[in-house]
């Protein structure tokens, strides 16, 4: 399953949470969260995108990890994520709901992809970032950064 979205990442987030359980969204944000760009709560991903602005998102659930392209992405990190509603839920900062994906209840990885940043202009205004997230049923495990990108 992959689907295709232009989410709004107001204050530069996006969440992936469990619908049945409608977490609140963190808001202890540290520096290592930012500089990781990913930031996990039971039954939420925060997704962290470059612009504060509408950006396109690619999301596939899986039924194994993928495979590992570092040479593809910019910045690469991957949270674990409890569905037990077994329905994923996309929402935006501010705006609400996106989409409600149903899924295999169970615990997922979830591994975002950020790429295009050095496309970005100065003022976040403009450029070809994209994001693709990949999920797939795996144990719980700690955020992991797999590639970091340093502006």
């Amino acid at each position: 399953m992959v689907r295709q979205y232009r989410i709004v990442a107001d204050y530069h987030q996006f969440y992936l949470w469990d619908h049945g359980t409608s977490p609140d969204a963190p808001t202890d944000f540290t520096d290592a969260d930012v500089a990781r760009r990913i930031k996990a709560a039971p039954h939420v991903v925060v997704v962290q995108p470059e612009r504060n602005m509408e950006v396109p998102v690619e999301i596939e659930v899986v039924s194994d990890a993928p495979p590992l392209d570092l040479d593809r992405w910019d910045h690469v990190a991957e949270a674990s994520l409890a569905l037990p509603s077994g329905r994923l839920e996309i929402h935006e900062c501010t705006g609400g709901s996106v989409d409600v994906v149903p899924v295999t209840p169970g615990t997922y990885r979830v591994r975002v992809e950020h790429g295009g940043l050095g496309t970005i202009s100065p003022d976040g205004l403009d450029g070809q970032d994209q994001y693709r997230i990949v999920l797939w049923p795996a144990p719980f495990a700690e955020v992991a950064v797999l590639k970091q990108y340093d502006a």
